[in-house]
C-alpha cells in the first residue's frame, strides 16, 4: 500500500509541475529506479547455490537421512547439481551429482515420451486401440476392452481402483512377468465408471511399455536407453537395476526404525519390461539434461537444435487429459485453481504458473521432479531414505517458492508435524490390533480349519499351513510375503511379515462353511497409512479342492 501510494503522490507532484524540465528528468529517473527496484526484488527470490546447500542440510537434520541429491535448471543452465550424505550408511560412500539413484514413478514421463517418439515416426496414434498392438489385452468389461486406447493406458482413469494389482509386484521378488500383467485386468473389479475417475495405477504403464517393445522390436528400457538416454548424454542411467554394468555410486535404499537408519536391499523386478511404470536408476546431473529437453518442447544438443519429440506431441503430454481436482476460491500460498493428470507429468497452477511435475516412491527410495516452462525452471531432489523428513518433497517445494514469488512456508516443520501426525495414527491403530492379539484366547482354534491353499484369479495361489505348530501365510508367486498368523477376534488373524522393509502387516479375515472350515479370505492391511500398492483389499481368495 505504502509504494502505491507514493507512486501516485508522485504523479499528482508531477502534473502540478509540469512544465518544469528538470523534474521530468528526475521523474524518468525515479520511474528507472522503481522498475530496477521491482526487477531486483523479483530475481532475488530465487535462491543462490549457497542457500539451497542450506536447505538441504536444514532438512537432513530434521529426520535421520542417509543422501539426498539436488538439481536446478535455469533458463538452460544448471545453477545447481549437488550431492549430500552418503549413498550407503555402511559403506559411507559420498553422494554426488552422478550417483544413480531408483526415480520409480518418474519413470512414467520415459514411457510417454518413447510413445511420443512412435507417434512422430508414424508408427501409433495417440488414440489406437491397445488390443490392436496387444490382442491378448483383456479388461474387466467387454466394452472396456474393445475401446481402451493408448491415452487410456496413460492417465489413470481406467476405472480400476488405486494401485489395483500392485501386489504382484510389492513387495519385490515375485514371479510376475508381462503376461500376467495382462492376464490379470479381467479379473480385477473396477471401483468407477470408466473415464470417468482419476485412480493412480501402475500396471497399466506396464502394458504402455509392452506397446513400445512390440513396435518397436526391442525392450522399453533398450528403447528408452537407445533413443531418449544416450542422445541426451544421459551416460549412467539405465532402464532398470539389472542393466546396470557399473554398479559403483548407486545410492542404497535405506528405512528409519527406532530413529535409526536401516539399510535395505535394491527393489529388482525379474521383468526388463515392468521398468515403464518405475524401474528406472539415475542421477541429478542426468536429470537435468532430461528436464532440459522438457523446458524446450521436445528440444535437445548444444545450440537445441535437434528435436527428439516433436512441438505437436511434446504439448500433448502436457495437456490436462484427466480432472485430479478443482477449486474456484483456492488459499494460499499456490493459490491452485486445478489439478490435472496429463501424459506422464501431473499438471496444476502455482502461484499464477502452470506448474508439471511427478513424484516416485519404492521401498527407501524418493524422487520428484518439478517443470514451470514459463520461468524455464526445472527442479529434481533424490533421496535414499524413506521417510527421511520427506526431503523429496519439502526441499523443492522450497527452492520453487522462490521462484514463483509465492509467501514464504516453513515446509520442512510442516511436513515433520505431519509425519509426527501419520506415525501417531499408525502406531494407534497398529498397537490396538497387536494389543488385541496379545490378549486374545486362541486355544479353541483348530489350525486345522484354515490349512489348505486358496487361490486368487488375479494373484495366483496362497498358502495356510502349520509349522511348529504354528499358523503361517505364504504367497506361492510372491514369496516375501510369509508370515506367522496371529489369533485377532472371530475368524480373523493378523499376519505379520518376514519381510519388513516397508509397513505392511495385514488382517486376514476367513468366511467358513457350515463345518466350521475356511472356505474364503479376504484381506486389508493393518496401518491405516499403508503403502498403496499393498493392495490386499483387491483379493478374494477362495479354497481349492484338495
Amino acid at each position: 500500500m505504502g509504494f502505491f501510494f507514493l507512486f501516485s503522490l508522485f504523479f499528482g507532484n508531477l502534473a502540478n509541475n509540469i512544465k518544469t524540465k528538470l523534474m521530468k528528468k528526475v521523474s524518468f529517473l525515479f520511474i528507472i529506479s522503481i522498475c530496477f527496484l521491482i526487477a531486483q526484488s523479483v530475481s532475488s527470490q530465487a535462491y543462490s547455490s549457497a542457500q539451497i546447500d542450506s536447505i538441504v542440510k536444514k532438512a537432513m537434520s530434521i529426520n535421520p537421512t542417509a543422501g539426498v541429491a539436488v538439481a536446478v535448471i535455469k533458463d538452460n543452465k544448471v545453477i545447481h547439481s549437488k550431492g549430500y550424505g552418503v549413498t550407503s550408511s555402511i559403506t559411507k560412500e559420498k553422494v554426488n551429482g552422478n550417483t544413480l539413484f531408483a526415480i520409480a514413478s518418474n519413470s512414467k514421463a520415459f514411457t510417454t515420451a518413447a510413445l511420443a517418439m512412435l507417434v512422430d515416426q508414424g508408427k501409433l496414434n495417440w488414440l489406437d486401440k491397445v488390443v490392436d498392438y496387444i490382442p491378448e489385452f483383456k479388461m474387466y468389461d467387454s466394452y472396456v476392452t474393445e475401446n481402451f486406447n493408448i491415452q487410456d493406458l496413460l492417465t489413470h482413469r481406467s476405472g480400476l481402483g488405486l494401485g489395483a494389482g500392485d501386489l504382484m509386484f510389492f513387495p519385490d521378488g515375485s514371479d510376475f512377468k508381462i503376461k500376467d500383467v495382462l492376464n490379470s485386468f479381467q479379473y480385477q473389479k473396477p471401483t468407477s465408471a470408466f473415464r470417468t475417475k482419476y485412480d493412480y495405477d501402475n500396471l497399466l504403464y506396464v502394458v504402455a511399455g509392452e506397446v513400445v517393445a512390440r513396435i518397436s522390436g526391442v525392450s522399453w528400457a533398450q528403447f528408452v536407453e537407445t533413443n531418449i538416454m544416450k542422445p541426451l548424454g544421459m551416460q549412467r542411467s539405465v532402464g532398470v537395476y539389472q542393466r546396470l554394468k557399473d554398479k559403483s555410486n548407486v545410492a542404497f535404499p535405506h528405512s528409519v526404525e527406532n530413529g535409526k537408519l536401516h539399510q535395505l536391499e535394491h527393489y529388482i523386478k525379474n521383468d526388463e519390461s515392468l521398468g515403464a511404470a518405475g524401474g528406472i536408476y539415475a542421477s541429478v546431473n542426468d536429470l537435468s539434461k532430461w528436464l532440459m529437453m522438457h523446458l524446450n518442447d521436445g528440444k535437445y544438443g548444444a545450440n537445441f537444435n535437434k528435436t527428439m519429440i516433436s512441438k505437436k506431441n511434446h504439448d500433448e503430454l502436457w495437456k490436462p487429459h484427466t480432472n485430479i481436482g478443482f477449486n474456484v476460491k483456492p488459499t494460499a500460498p499456490y493459490k491452485t485453481h486445478f489439478n490435472a493428470y496429463g501424459l506422464g507429468w501431473r499438471i496444476s497452477d502455482k502461484g499464477g504458473y502452470i506448474t508439471l511435475e511427478h513424484t516416485g516412491g519404492l521401498p527407501g527410495m524418493l524422487s520428484r521432479t518439478i517443470l514451470i516452462p514459463e520461468l524455464n525452471v526445472g527442479i529434481v531432489t533424490l533421496t535414499n531414505t524413506d521417510p527421511g523428513g520427506r526431503s523429496y518433497w519439502t526441499i523443492p517445494n522450497l527452492i520453487m517458492d522462490g521462484y514463483l514469488g509465492v509467501q514464504k512456508t516453513d515446509w520442512i516443520s510442516l511436513m515433520e508435524k505431519n509425519l509426527q501426525q501419520n506415525a501417531t495414527q499408525s502406531d494407534a491403530a497398529t498397537k490396538a490390533v497387536w494389543n488385541t492379539v496379545a490378549k486374545a484366547n486362541s486355544k479353541h482354534i483348530k489350525h486345522s480349519d484354515y490349512i489348505g491353499t486358496y487361490k486368487d484369479n488375479w494373484f495366483g495361489k496362497i498358502k495356510i499351513y502349520e509349522k511348529n505348530k504354528k499358523l503361517w501365510f505364504t504367497s506361492v508367486r510372491s514369496p516375501k510375503l510369509t508370515g506367522e498368523m496371529f489369533f485377532y477376534k472371530a475368524n480373523t488373524f493378523a499376519i505379520k511379515w518376514n519381510y519388513q522393509d516397508m509397513p505392511a502387516d495385514a488382517l486376514a479375515m476367513f468366511t467358513l462353511d457350515e463345518e466350521g472350515k475356511g472356505v474364503r479370505i479376504k484381506m486389508r492391511g493393518i496401518s491405516p497409512n499403508i503403502d498403496f500398492s499393498f493392495d490386499f483389499q483387491d483379493l478374494d481368495l477362495k479354497r481349492m479342492k484338495e
